[in-house]
């Protein structure tokens, strides 16, 4: 089959996402970042259904090959990442790989599970939601640890510019797939982002 364009895919996630995943609060909660907002995403519940599942699978792993990013596995920090890490590992054929958050203390004693990473695998690391690049730049240090090649980041939804900014710095490529103004949201921490998708 072939692979839908983008343009095609964007507004259908962006539909799920909000009619999904999508709080809007009387009352600012506190994010994982340590921000304050009354747009609350939560990408767990938008994306429980497996057919909306596969199609941010897709729309992910569309991204990677637009961008030509060319991976040998996709995953990132566990829990955010670990249902859209299974989705492109279907969507586009390659392995999948979960970042735990500390080093397992007991068997192995593994930080990565999954696809076995190291110098030679290419890979790509993704998040569900960022909003200053903590969980996505642990899972990416994590990776690099390993001796793979990370050829690209990227995340279902980037609430702010923070996240481009740390791996523009880095010089790691990145680009988030949506962005607060595709939600129609208010940006945490304010400003606007190069890496818009």
């Amino acid at each position: 089959m072939k692979p839908r364009p983008l343009a095609e895919l964007r507004p259908a996630l962006v539909e799920i996402i909000l009619a999904k995943g999508h709080l809007q609060l009387d009352q600012p909660v506190q994010l994982a970042s340590g921000d304050w907002s009354r747009d609350y995403i939560d990408n767990k519940r938008a994306f429980a259904l497996g057919p909306d599942l596969a199609l941010a699978g897709e729309g992910l792993a569309g991204l990677a090959a637009e961008e030509g990013w060319d991976f040998d596995a996709v995953g990132g920090l566990t829990l955010g990442a670990d249902h859209f890490s299974h989705a492109v590992a279907m969507a586009s054929g390659r392995s999948w790989f979960v970042v735990r958050k500390a080093e397992k203390d007991h068997g192995t004693k593994r930080r990565i599970e999954g696809a076995l990473l190291g110098p030679g695998v290419r890979a790509l690391v993704v998040d569900d939601v960022v909003t200053r690049g903590g969980s996505i730049l642990d899972a990416y240090r994590a990776v690099v640890e390993s001796g793979a090649e990370v050829v690209g980041v990227t995340a279902m939804v980037d609430r702010g510019p923070a996240t481009a900014a740390i791996f523009g710095e880095l010089g790691v490529p990145y680009r988030a797939f949506l962005t607060w103004r595709d939600l129609g949201i208010e940006p945490v921490g304010g400003g606007d982002s190069p890496a818009a998708g």
